[in-house]
């Protein structure tokens, strides 16, 4: 009786891997099935990482009361950026009033060179050359 109903068994496996076979070859579930759920499970596994992603930022945005409170009492004046603005102006003419007209190309020592004697040979050669 055993046998009889593994025979059975064995059976209706065997049909059913016969049923089975034609799915296989086809190239849609073979192929397709696979991408699409790649491309799904994807989609949902960046919404996630993008989402802890943006719960860190906001971890990391958040300040230390102390320190907000500090920053609160120091507060930029007008006036502050005035003088501020003042010395880059007055920076800036200084620069636009120089003359760039004779500057001089001096290499600077290659690492693997010595750079007292390299800078002693370019004073040797830049007092030799008559300007």
């Amino acid at each position: 009786m055993r046998g009889v109903m593994q025979e059975a068994a064995a059976r209706s496996w065997r049909r059913g891997l016969e049923r089975l076979r034609p799915l296989a070859k086809n190239k849609t579930l073979r192929y397709g099935v696979p991408m699409m759920l790649l491309i799904i499970g994807g989609s949902f596994s960046l919404r996630e990482f993008t989402q802890i992603r943006y719960d860190a930022q906001k971890l990391h945005s958040k300040i230390d009361p102390a320190l907000e409170e500090r920053i609160k009492k120091n507060k930029i004046s007008l006036e502050s950026e005035y003088e501020i603005l003042d010395i880059f102006e007055t920076s800036c003419a200084k620069l636009k009033s120089s003359d760039f007209g004779d500057w001089k190309n001096i290499r600077g020592p290659r690492p693997w060179e010595d750079s007292k004697s390299f800078q002693e040979q370019q004073q040797q050669v830049l007092h030799s050359k008559p300007s």
